[in-house]
Parts: structure tokens; sequence; C-alpha cells
């Protein structure tokens, strides 16, 4: 059985009062049945780390630098999360993809770094709303997962995945769970057939999960839990969706 896994992705939200009162919360809220964890903006880290120690949640960050060191201005490397304790760096958001023009290439170096010192990269892959109306989903989700497998080679089987169509993310809409299964269920074949333990990796579902829909997505059987972004600032709704990962 693949334990499920919650991760509340802050994005570009929180401050130390909110935080502290968002991370007593959850606190408060064990025990969960899931594995629970938060990536949190980097200048946040440190804390989250001093908050959570000790206990069985997880922190990780919003993105990683491809680069181990150097003149890389405003970067963060692998290292420096390794450091803070980091168990999880997301890579690949499309948010990342859209905004700062990250290509496969740059995404599957990103989760080597993370590997390379211990921290497991949450691997986002996903299609726009246009690509879905074309009926080019699988081919974009294939393509940008490819590029992964193929960095990593025999170290691919030590990611966790994370299917976040776009066109759901902070709009509102979410796919259908059926939507949601018959994406993940072509990402867990090409995950078999790449490393064969695709039946051991977990992969995640994001885009717009709340308490009223995560255990109706979580109960397909690709679905290992969810990437949950605006949520995850609530603490009484990102307990209710960690529970649903019963």
């Amino acid at each position: 059985m693949r334990r499920k896994l919650v991760v509340g992705n802050w994005k570009m939200h929180g401050s130390r009062p909110a935080n502290a009162e968002l991370l007593a919360a959850l606190m408060a809220g064990r025990p969960y049945a899931a594995d629970v964890a938060v990536c949190v903006p980097h200048v946040f880290l440190s804390e989250t780390a001093a908050t959570l120690a000790g206990t069985d949640l997880r922190w990780g960050a919003q993105d990683v630098s491809e680069h181990e060191q150097g003149a890389y201005t405003g970067e963060v490397s692998a290292a420096m999360l390794a450091e803070c304790g980091c168990r999880y760096a997301i890579v690949g958001h499309s948010e990342r993809r859209a905004y700062h023009a990250e290509s496969d290439a740059v995404v599957a170096r990103k989760a080597q770094a993370a590997l390379a010192r211990g921290v497991t990269p949450i691997v986002c892959v996903g299609e726009t709303l246009e690509q879905r109306d074309a009926g080019e989903t699988e081919a974009v989700v294939k393509r940008q997962l490819s590029a992964v497998i193929h960095q990593l080679t025999h170290c691919a089987s030590e990611i966790v995945v994370a299917y976040e169509p776009v066109w759901a993310i902070g709009t509102g809409r979410t796919a259908t769970p059926e939507q949601a299964q018959a994406v993940h269920a072509v990402l867990r074949a090409q995950l078999q057939a790449a490393t064969g333990r695709g039946q051991t990796m977990r992969i995640l579902y994001g885009g717009s999960v709340k308490a009223d829909n995560a255990a109706t997505l979580f109960a397909q059987p690709d679905i290992d839990g969810g990437l949950i972004g605006g949520a995850s600032l609530k603490a009484a709704d990102f307990i209710a969706i960690c529970r649903a990962a019963a």
C-alpha cells in the first residue's frame, strides 16, 4: 500500500504571526493517517524547521536551483535546503514554467540537484486548457516526466510526481476524479516502464483540491494524495484535506 502524502504549497504567502498560527493548528490536528508536509517561502524555512522539529510533520521549499553554488543571485541551492532540514522541494510547478520560462530540461536538472543532496523533488507536470482541448494531455505530461526520468536514470524512482492540470490551478475548476485518475494511470505506467517501481511511487493531484472534494479524489486508485495550494493556507480546510487522505 502506498501511504498517502499531502503537501501544502503556500506559494508567496505568509508572515511570522500567520505562519505560527497555521503551524500550531496543524500540529494540534494530529495524528494524521497520511504523511503531511508544508512547502513554505525560503525566508521562512528556518523558522518552520524550528517549529516542526521533533514532530512527524515535514517541510520543504517551493523551488531549488539547478546549480550547486556560484554567482547566481537570488538562487537557493539544494545544499542550503538540506541544511534547513527540507524533506521536499517542488520543481517544475506550472507557475515556474510559465513565469520564469523553465524548460523540461531545467526542471530535470533541478530534480537531480535536489536528489543529490537528499531532498526529494516533487516534480510537477500538467497541461494547459488549450492543450487539453487539443487532445494533447497525455503527450504533454509524458514529455515533461520523460525529461526527468532521462536525467535521473536509475534514481528516477526516488521522486514524487504531482499532476497539476494548469487549467484547474486557482481557477475553482477541478478535474473530475475520473479525469484525474486517467492521467495518473498514464503517469504510473510510464514510471513503471522506466523504473520497475512505478507501483510504489507516489503521484499527487493538485488543482483546486478542497475539503469537500478531497476524499473523492484521493479514493481513486492511482491518486496518492495532493499538492494543495490555496486551501493549505486555511488551517481548518487543510486539516480536513489531510484527514480525507486516510
